[in-house]
């Protein structure tokens, strides 16, 4: 699947909004904050600097996706159109939207913006071409792939405390836990085998998930499903970008390690 032609033309100087790599199986896994890119146009009127974006994107999850057959990685900034929230939200207007953030230099005009939300419509055009297609040969299981903050305070500050904020948190908060709770235990269970001893699993503890996995348990509800799966950043340095590459081949591994659980809780 490819961008459509009009956004490949807008966009030619940073590539594609997105790749969509179709496999086989029902397991999609996506990155849809992963990116960092930005349309010239968008960035001409952005006041914050690349380490500010860096900072409440998702650096590193487009790899966290490579266990999986179907990967979607998205490769813009959620600056320029955030893909987890809904079409009026999803250009970031005001501070409100951007958790306090000052992100304009200058207000991106109408027609800037009006680009911005056409991938966001491309975006869930192809996805819905794709879903529709695994959903076609079954049940299926979205893995919506994120990481966040925890040491908001500074470089040098205080962790987060960890009861209110697991090393991994799954969002089922649009989930119909009546079809679908015995696969979500089952890839906690997994994942936690996976990990490290000293690291925590739970559920919809410090997210809940976003658009993007309401979007797919409505969609699909009875179907296909969305786990929105946020990773603290303890596999790098969530100021200087540094990854522990030891740590994060470990998230990795663990990953890895649930596919063949979701695949036997999937099957008729």
């Amino acid at each position: 699947m490819q961008p459509t032609r009009a956004i490949q033309r807008t966009d030619a100087l940073v590539g594609p909004p997105f790749s969509i790599l179709q496999g086989t199986g029902p397991i999609v896994a996506t990155a849809i904050h992963s990116g960092h890119a930005l349309r010239p146009e968008v960035a001409a009127c952005m006041a914050l600097s690349d380490g500010e974006r860096r900072r409440e994107e998702d650096p590193y999850t487009d790899r966290l996706t490579i266990p999986f057959s179907t990967p979607v990685v998205v490769h813009r900034s959620r600056f320029e159109v955030d893909l987890n929230r809904p079409t009026d939200e999803a250009v970031y207007l005001t501070e409100e939207q951007a958790w306090g953030l000052h992100v304009w230099a200058e207000l991106p005009g109408p027609d800037v913006v009006a680009r911005s939300l056409a991938v966001h419509e491309d975006f869930y055009r192809q996805l819905s071409n794709l879903l529709d297609e695994v959903a076609s040969h079954g049940s299926f299981v979205v893995l919506d792939l994120h990481s966040y903050n925890h040491r908001r305070d500074g470089l040098h500050s205080s962790p987060a405390p960890v009861a209110e904020n697991p090393d991994v948190n799954i969002g089922t908060g649009s989930l119909d836990h009546d079809r679908w709770s015995r696969l979500v235990a089952r890839f906690s269970t997994d994942l936690t085998a996976g990990l490290s001893s000293s690291m925590t699993v739970a559920e919809n503890v410090r997210f809940q998930g976003g658009y993007f996995s309401q979007w797919v348990n409505e969609r699909y509800a009875g179907r296909g499903c969305a786990l929105a799966i946020e990773f603290k950043k303890t596999f790098m340095d969530e100021w200087t970008d540094e990854l522990d590459e030891e740590a994060f081949e470990r998230l990795v591994r663990a990953l890895a390690g649930t596919v063949d659980g979701i695949s036997q809780e999937l099957r008729p």
